[in-house]
């Protein structure tokens, strides 16, 4: 495995809110044990709504006790999520941004698909529904896509690149790879990065019902039975760093982001190409300088929809070859449900642990096999296993493509 880049990056923290609640080992548990986050819909207006589960945050979960007042009262759910992430992560990691030198060499990077959803709606209904003269004056501030990495910039004084990058459920692996360009490029030496999205909103939950898209009882992805997928909600967030950089200060390393493969499609805005999701794996593998051979385990975009699920196993296939029969494959959106913009970086969050702990997190909800999906899936229960390296595939309406190759140190 060679590593031509001049900066390698690593992994060095990590932090989650999930379904499963705050924290990223709190996530990997139930992900290694085939636990499902799948629900009841938690919401006001849920006996309007056709699809009524979802992969939500408990009703229990209160942000107050993880951000303080001054700062709470500027967020909107998707910033909260983002920010707690952000504070375990840069607490796992061990750093501090007090020095100007690091501060100024140290940025953050986040994906998010919708923004400030909740925020928007709520206000929308004052406005339409209830005839307000005034909206609230921080409702701006709340929906600006960009206010998640803002708001971790400013709670940790990162003065270098700080943005968001929005393409939907590609979002968290065109954010991490941008982030590890930075990095590569000599113009950081730490990034925050990761993605974050929250989207249950009456009108947003409106808008899926109507793509006809949305599982009604839960999301079994790769199964004859499948029937869409089911909404999450949730962010993760990391720390990453040159390899120079965290050996310097003797950092734990977690794995190291060895490669990307970033390509559209443009073919169709919703429907999934084998060809573009077979491009950007390729283009990962050769990023990392890796073999298709070298991979063990793929952590699929697998959304549960029919067209997803076939397609994606297709593309497997083209890139693979006969070692497609060979490679583990599961989708962990089984368990923490597609959380769009916060999608891959859940799933990231899946590949480390699966690379620390050598378990294969399975594909939930797994019962009757599709011919169509011919792979090894990991059904219903995690699976010991070696692995030296791993995809994680994020595919998004609109064709875009983003593919992380990740591996052990």
């Amino acid at each position: 495995m060679s590593r031509a880049h001049a900066h390698r990056v690593v992994v060095t923290g990590i932090g989650a809110v999930s379904t499963f609640g705050v924290g990223a080992e709190v996530l990997w548990r139930q992900l290694r044990a085939g636990i499902s986050g799948i629900g009841p819909l938690h919401h006001t207006e849920a006996k309007q709504l056709r699809v009524r589960v979802a992969a939500q945050l408990p009703p229990t979960f209160d942000p107050a006790a993880y951000i303080p007042e001054g700062t709470l009262t500027m967020l909107d759910r998707s910033a909260q999520f983002a920010l707690i992430a952000a504070n375990e992560a840069v607490s796992q990691s061990g750093l501090e941004f007090s020095s100007k030198q690091l501060s100024a060499r140290s940025g953050v990077v986040i994906g998010c698909g919708v923004g400030g959803d909740t925020t928007h709606d709520e206000q929308s209904r004052r406005l339409y529904k209830d005839n307000a003269v005034r909206l609230h004056p921080l409702t701006i501030v709340r929906i600006m896509i960009n206010a998640s990495a803002s708001q971790i910039s400013i709670a940790h004084g990162l003065r270098g690149p700080a943005f968001v990058v929005a393409s939907a459920c590609a979002s968290s692996n065109h954010a991490i790879a941008q982030a590890m360009q930075i990095i590569r490029l000599g113009l950081a030496d730490v990034m925050l990065s990761g993605g974050t999205d929250s989207c249950f909103s009456f009108g947003h939950l409106r808008a899926w019902e109507a793509m006809r898209v949305l599982a009604d009882d839960t999301c079994r992805p790769f199964t004859a039975n499948r029937r869409g997928l089911v909404l999450g909600e949730g962010a993760a967030v990391f720390v990453l760093e040159s390899l120079t950089h965290a050996q310097a200060r003797g950092a734990r390393i977690i794995g190291e982001l060895a490669g990307f493969g970033m390509c559209s499609d443009a073919a169709d805005i919703v429907a999934p190409d084998a060809g573009g999701a077979g491009t950007a794996m390729t283009l990962a593998l050769a990023d990392a300088g890796l073999k298709a051979a070298d991979i063990d385990y793929v952590n699929a975009h697998g959304t549960g929809t029919r067209a997803n699920d076939a397609v994606e196993t297709r593309a497997i296939h083209q890139v693979f070859g006969p070692h497609a029969q060979q490679v583990a494959v599961s989708s962990t959106k089984s368990m923490h449900g597609h959380a769009l913009g916060a999608a891959g970086a859940l799933e990231l969050v899946a590949i480390l642990g699966a690379l620390r702990d050598d378990v294969v997190p399975p594909t939930a909800n797994f019962d009757q096999a599709d011919p169509e999906c011919d792979l090894d899936y990991v059904p219903n229960t995690g699976r010991a296993l070696k692995i030296r390296a791993a995809l994680s595939n994020s595919f998004a309406f609109g064709g875009m493509n983003a593919v992380l190759a990740v591996t052990r140190m």
